[in-house]
């Protein structure tokens, strides 16, 4: 079963949106469904004046990227455009991120999964090289479509993943064995791509989970993902009802990525949120940009394709 979703709408009051694609395909179990889905990175306004001018954006690259913003946010046009343009749509203002972040420079393409599970995504459901063929059949298309835009793989694994049981802690959740996360570093780096961490948090929380994968996340090439719909804040077992994240636990996730960023000179990390309802990250505008992080919501989840276009028109 393969399905498609769309473009989520604006995340925080003044919006920039570069494309990051992020190609997911499988079956639901455990709760958890990915798609072949086309994500928004979103940037706002910040202060930027403590960062090493080794790392800030040359003039050119700040042309760009802006430009880029431009072209995705009102579709490719003619007319060239500036930094003293003014757009049509997005973006309204403009946060650099530091030199060698991956958007909007490169397109992400990412098979999601977890090796446990052939319900859970691609990852699971072949055979090693032959699911890293499949991924680079798919990364060569992209680059085919847009050969303007690198074209990087990417290996997106499930390091905690939410339960229908609760677990001897009463969690609802499972972290993977430190083995697993590094078999998807070890494929990732076959193609050359990026490593995506995936957290379900189920009871548990983010100030818990993500220091567990701080040895992981050092790593230049490995970036995080978290599921507010598994965030059962209420208590409630993961998958009877939608969960949510807090612009509070976005913020924790992004300055956890920003300072390591920072510690270790890093490039800067990509943090996606997987979000297919206005509900599931709640008080977004409260949602602080960082120079060292790229914020990216991509529109997932669980749903025959007619409710998930009626969800995604909606919701942008």
């Amino acid at each position: 079963m393969k399905r498609t979703t769309q473009i989520t709408g604006a995340l925080l009051a003044t919006i920039l949106a570069v494309i990051l694609v992020v190609s997911f395909t499988g079956l639901k179990k455990n709760f958890h469904l990915s798609l072949n889905s086309t994500a928004v990175y979103v940037r706002t306004d910040a202060k930027t004046a403590s960062i090493p001018v080794s790392h800030i954006l040359t003039t050119a690259e700040k042309v760009t990227y802006y430009d880029k913003l431009i072209k995705i946010a009102n579709y490719p046009t003619s007319t060239p455009r500036t930094a003293s343009s003014t757009p049509n749509l997005w973006p309204a203002k403009i946060i650099y991120p530091n030199k060698d972040a991956v958007l909007p420079f490169k397109r992400m393409i990412a098979y999601y999964g977890n090796f446990y599970s052939k319900g859970m995504g691609v990852l699971g459901q072949y055979p090693p090289q032959e699911m890293l063929q499949k991924l680079e059949d798919e990364v060569r298309k992209w680059q085919i479509a847009d050969p303007s835009t690198p074209t990087i793989p990417a290996i997106d694994y499930i390091a905690i993943a939410a339960q229908g049981s609760p677990g001897s802690d009463g969690k609802y959740r499972a972290r993977m064995p430190s083995d697993q996360i590094e078999h998807a570093i070890e494929l990732a780096s076959r193609v050359n791509g990026l490593v995506v961490l995936d957290i379900q948090v189920g009871l548990s929380n983010l100030e818990t989970e993500i220091p567990l994968l701080e040895e992981y996340l050092k790593l230049p090439q490995v970036e995080l993902a978290i599921d507010p719909e598994f965030s059962m804040k209420t208590g409630a077992k993961p998958g009877t009802v939608v969960g949510t994240f807090n612009a509070a636990d976005i913020n924790y996730a992004a300055g956890y990525l920003a300072n390591l960023v920072r510690e270790n000179d890093l490039p800067p990390k990509v943090l996606i949120v997987h979000r297919y309802t206005q509900a599931m990250v709640t008080n977004y505008k409260n949602i602080a940009p960082l120079p060292e992080v790229e914020i990216v919501m991509d529109m997932e989840g669980w749903g025959a394709p007619p409710a998930k276009v009626k969800s995604d028109t909606e919701f942008s």
